[in-house]
């Protein structure tokens, strides 16, 4: 008897073994990247804006209507697991490696390496969706919030004016600047581009502050304050 299940144990584990997968990647070969349907996309829509409303759970339970195997169902849910801090998060975005999403499934690993404060990580997952998609100026922004943190002055500058010139109506990646300027006590700069972009006496406050935080190791901005420079 102890030889048969010993026996039907190692079938079991052969099995798992040939697969060669990690967990991320089964979930991946069963992501479609498949056009959605009228209706779907009426509920990823309304997922979508319930999310950039700060409506996550309403959000997810939105997205949790949806077929499972849509990769953009996946990277929607990711986001928002992100947001809210779940664990959850990361395998999704890792289940999208590999797939027609896989530019962004590298931002959000990114992003949330970039939250722990691991900006080797976070480096190694940007830069790899930067070559995905090297006109995304949420990644170019977000590469640039992680050389600035390692101050990595000239690429963080490098970073964000590519992504303010990809898409000029956007002020996050221009705040980063002007935090970059100040943290270089360039206030002549800084006040130019400060007018010149209307941003308003909070924003510039605000990137007053996260520049102070950066000229003080100990100090360095916590992870709040990282996700908040983040698309």
């Amino acid at each position: 008897m102890k030889a048969m299940i010993a026996g039907a144990c190692l079938v079991l584990l052969g099995g798992c073994a040939n697969t060669g997968q990690t967990p991320w990647e089964a979930l991946s070969s069963n992501a479609s990247c498949g056009k959605l349907n009228s209706e779907q996309q009426l509920s990823l829509n309304l997922a979508d804006d319930m999310a950039n409303d700060g409506k996550l759970h309403a959000s997810l339970a939105n997205l949790q209507s949806l077929p499972d195997n849509l990769a953009d169902v996946r990277l929607r849910k990711a986001r928002v697991y992100r947001l809210l801090g779940r664990s959850e998060a990361e395998p999704l975005y890792r289940g999208l490696l590999g797939t027609c999403l896989a530019a962004e499934a590298e931002h959000g690993l990114g992003q949330l390496a970039a939250a722990k404060a691991d900006y080797g990580q976070a480096q190694a997952h940007l830069q790899r969706a930067a070559r995905l998609a090297p006109t995304d100026e949420k990644i170019r922004n977000d590469l640039g919030v992680v050389y600035l943190n390692q101050l990595r002055i000239e690429d963080a500058r490098f970073e964000f004016l590519t992504a303010m010139e990809l898409k000029q109506s956007d002020q996050l990646a221009a705040l980063n600047l002007v935090t970059l300027l100040l943290y270089q006590d360039d206030w002549t700069r800084a006040g130019e581009l400060v007018s010149r972009l209307g941003l308003s006496p909070a924003q510039f406050s605000e990137a007053q502050s996260r520049a102070e935080k950066l000229k003080v190791p100990a100090k360095a901005p916590a992870s709040a304050a990282v996700t908040a420079m983040l698309k």
